[in-house]
């Protein structure tokens, strides 16, 4: 085996020296090594020798890793498509699992999927040695995942039973997994994230790490403990000593405030002090002036403002005014509070202009989202400024130490009490003091704590965590646009990206990263961002460019779960075409219940209320010879179709009661169907009601539900073992669905229009800018009338018919749109769907885009269909 090719074998045991210098001879992070990536997509912000001491190759390197097709080599196993018998239906448990683990605790990150929830994916999909990536990868818990595949007290802890050959039981007593390991590679943008990831997944000696850790205390307590001093005072008076001298207590946190100015008499009002009522426990919204009585809220006062010098910057900077106006400290074990006095007055000073003797950062913080509001209502400019003077002595202080010792595990220990050590942290009257999730925010009152005692509790915290024994994982920053990983060899992807504007990452982790000396490169963040001009369109388009990569690097016929957090419309329906653009099927989608911590099935692609999981697959290269050949033939379509079917799961139980896999359902067969035809740039040979005719002639049906003959059998011996069977509810939005829920209550009996009127504006929820016709119209152009006046669903043939009618009506309607001049606000969206079809395959892109284009981009973004055809037409005209 060549050199290169042995870069991830074991070092030979020797001494630490030997091993080191071994380590760093087949390992060192070089300039040369450095240049063969600088030009990758996301090469982080740093000079070369903030990059290199970051990294610790081949493991982990703070920009796109060198190292990693020599992983894939060693521990990949290349895509055989003669003898690839792997075969999976998608994970459609329910699986619920809570955040209080050591793992989840030690170091904050805005969002995390807890590791054990993400193992049961990773069993349920790999086998042992299979290699798992995360393109979007935080602090890294797929990869703990992974590697805790292997610890069988692990697995047992999911309630799953493990025999003794390796074989691993679900709860029911079925085999379904292998105990072992599976390797990963972890990807994120952002430096911290990344660091954080690799300190979670490379072995670490605890005792080594704890013994440097409380040295690193103690040091510190030497050096800067005075600073955290303050005279224990009883009912105003300060308690002397056995020999006369203060008692000095402790302190745990200092309380400050801001200052602001009546608008009426101009004097200064300290927050605390005119708006905090002490007994109550609350702030209160309305307040009087103390000094001329005007009644105020804190929106009618001005800020106060002072002017200092900033030796830092070497500049005199506006900030706003705040004061200590509460201590709370320590006595022994006995915990007291106290309003400062001149003694921590004078310390506060006597700090303030005292020289801090160690490096500490003092970069601007960048233009953006996040960081106007503490620029904008504080003066908070730079990293520095987020901090009291003696918090970054002692921040400075143990990252100086921290550098000097070869556990990086010091420093990521040091960024785990970064954000709690700010002026971030705010304070409240109950105790639940706390940082406001998900943005940059200086609040009124907030708390200095004491980094040393923050230190102490993370100490334990990171003693307590569960590190890998061996090194599984391979972690680098760079962008999920574009790896270095050979096409074909991921076994699974598990992924949580950003969604939209719900979090800036790169404004985010800006301050871990300004200490740790390395930045993240935004220029390919999947972001909405005003500041980095990113919008819904430039969103879509990076993630499609990274789903486009995980399809490249994934095995044919395995599976990608993403997980989705956020409440609009148009960014779920903006990952559902980047997905399916990519080549993906999608195959299941399930939704988070916070309140129970389970899965549940999506039934409308509105349904964005809860956070999703998303289960797709990348079809096999025998699906994708086949349709080349068979492209817009009826075969096409239903060798798509059988292969999907083959890929979802057959029986989904919970509680007793068998739910319908909506997946399975007619519609959305059709649906995704027609999306692989337009994704692949080719005409959807059939309407509707062909395919629906065409359905019922090839596959079983059970409950409304498709099947292919081998699965019908499992179905139905399983649907015998359950009470009940759960119905998916449906709401009225638009025509599509009106005709959906009209056809689910009339094959449960024929009903007049009297009967299903009332039913019908019950789950009425119309949107603003729909035409919907009127239900009469809607049961004569989708039903048939029997004698009695009840309208029943037509046989198949009926159904084409009436089908053909109303595509007619709807395409005269759609030439009035196109036709027409200026932006359309109230439509008929089935005339722009029928519309955009027939274009399509007429090859009519430039009317498609332009009749999108007069359409409200909040309604293109929010119809999965509008948007598949607009986008597609798009990528054609530019062709």
């Amino acid at each position: 085996m060549a050199q290169e090719e042995q870069l991830f074998m074991d070092i030979p045991e020797g001494n630490e020296e030997g091993q080191q210098k071994q380590k760093r001879r087949r390992f060192g992070l070089t300039k040369e090594r450095l240049d063969r990536v600088r030009q990758i997509e996301g090469f982080p912000i740093a000079k070369d020798e903030d990059i290199i001491n970051l990294s610790d190759p081949p493991y982990y390197t703070a920009c796109p890793n060198p190292f990693i097709e020599d992983f894939i080599k060693e521990h990949g196993k290349p895509y055989d498509p003669d003898n690839d018998d792997y075969r999976r239906q998608p994970f459609a448990a329910d699986v619920s699992e809570g955040k209080n683990d050591p793992i989840y605790n030690a170091h904050s990150y805005h969002t995390k999927v807890p590791h054990r929830a993400i193992m049961r994916y990773i069993l349920h999909y790999t086998e042992p040695g299979d290699i798992v990536f995360d393109g979007f990868c935080g602090t890294g818990m797929t990869g703990v995942a992974a590697s805790l595949c292997g610890d069988r007290k692990a697995v047992e802890s999911l309630g799953y039973r493990v025999l003794d050959d390796g074989t691993i039981l679900d709860e029911k007593g079925r085999p379904f997994s292998k105990l072992g390991a599976r390797k990963a590679i972890l990807i994120d943008l952002s430096p911290a994230a990344t660091f954080i990831a690799y300190n979670y997944n490379t072995p670490v000696d605890v005792q080594a790490f704890e013994r440097e850790a409380r040295r690193i205390l103690e040091e510190v307590e030497r050096e800067c403990g005075w600073m955290y001093e303050t005279q224990h005072v009883v009912g105003g008076k300060v308690q002397k000593g056995a020999k006369g001298s203060p008692i000095m207590g402790k302190i745990n946190y200092t309380v400050w405030s801001d200052v602001f100015i009546c608008p009426h008499c101009s004097a200064e009002l300290v927050f605390w002090e005119v708006a905090v009522d002490k007994e109550e426990g609350k702030v209160r919204d309305e307040f009087p002036c103390p000094h001329c009585g005007a009644d105020l809220t804190k929106r009618t006062l001005e800020r106060a403002t002072e002017r200092v010098y900033d030796r830092d910057i070497g500049q005199t900077v506006t900030r706003a005014r705040q004061v200590p106006v509460l201590i709370n400290y320590s006595v022994g074990n006995k915990r007291y509070e106290k309003k400062p006095d001149e003694y921590d007055l004078d310390l506060i000073r006597k700090i303030e202009e005292s020289e801090i003797p160690y490096w500490y950062p003092t970069d601007r913080m960048p233009e953006g989202y996040n960081t106007e509001q503490p620029k904008v209502s504080h003066g908070i400019t730079h990293v520095h400024h987020f901090y009291t003077r003696r918090n970054l002595w002692v921040l400075a202080l143990v990252l100086n130490m921290a550098k000097a010792l070869p556990l990086k595990l010091l420093l990521i220990w040091l960024t785990s009490s970064l954000i709690r050590t700010t002026k971030m942290y705010k304070f409240t009257l109950d105790r639940k003091m706390g940082t406001v999730s998900g943005t940059l925010y200086i609040p009124s009152l907030w708390t200095e704590n004491s980094p040393l005692k923050l230190l102490k509790y993370k100490l334990l915290d990171f003693c307590k965590v569960r590190y890998p024994e061996k090194g599984y994982v391979l972690v680098e920053t760079t962008s999920a646009t574009n790896t270095s990983i050979p096409k074909n060899y991921i076994d699974y992807i598990f992924t949580d990206p950003p969604f939209g504007g719900n979090l800036m990452y790169s404004e985010l982790n800006f301050l871990w990263e300004a200490w740790l000396r390395v930045f993240t490169n935004n220029k390919p963040e999947a972001v909405e961002n005003k500041a980095q001009g990113k919008g819904p369109r430039e969103y879509q388009e990076l993630m499609e460019k990274c789903f486009a990569e995980y399809y490249r690097v994934l095995k044919p016929g395995r599976w990608m779960t993403v997980v989705f957090h956020n409440s609009q419309n148009r960014i779920w329906n903006a990952i559902q075409e980047a997905i399916m653009r990519a080549g993906f099927v999608i195959a299941d989608v399930r939704t988070l219940d916070k309140k129970q911590g389970t899965f549940k099935q999506v039934t409308s692609t509105t349904a964005v209320k809860q956070d999703l999981v998303i289960s797709a697959y990348k079809p096999n290269g025998g699906l994708e010879k086949r349709f080349h050949l068979e492209a817009g033939t009826e075969e096409g379509v239903w060798d798509f179709v059988r292969t999907h079917l083959k890929q979802l799961p057959v029986f989904v139980e919970k509680n007793g009661k068998a739910e319908v896999i909506a997946e399975r359902q007619n519609f959305l067969l059709y649906d995704r169907m027609v999306a692989f035809h337009v994704q692949r740039g080719v005409a959807v040979p059939m309407g509707a009601a062909e395919f629906y005719a065409g359905l019922k002639q090839r596959f079983p049906e059970r409950d409304g539900m498709y099947f292919l003959p081998d699965q019908v059998n499992e179905y139905d011996k399983k649907r015998l073992s359950v009470r009940e069977f759960e119905q998916l509810s449906l709401f009225v939005i638009d025509e599509k669905s009106a005709i959906q829920w009209l056809r689910s209550e009339l094959e449960k009996k024929p009903q007049t229009y009297q009967e299903i009127h009332p039913k019908f504006l019950r789950e009425l929820h119309k949107a603003r800018h729909e035409k919907l016709p009127e239900l009469s119209e809607l049961l004569e152009q989708n039903f048939l009338k029997d004698d009695y006046g009840r309208w029943y669903v037509p046989d198949p043939g009926r159904q084409s018919d009436l089908e053909k009618m109303r595509e007619k009506a709807l395409l005269k309607e759609f030439e009035e749109y196109k036709e027409g001049r200026g932006r359309l606000k109230v439509f008929r969206t089935e005339a722009l769907r029928a519309g955009f079809k027939a274009c399509w395959a007429a090859k009519d892109y430039k009317t498609i885009v332009e009749v999108a284009r007069r359409i409200p981009d909040t309604v293109l973004q929010e119809d999965t269909t509008l948007l598949m055809y607009y986008d597609n037409a798009l990528m054609r005209l530019d062709e």
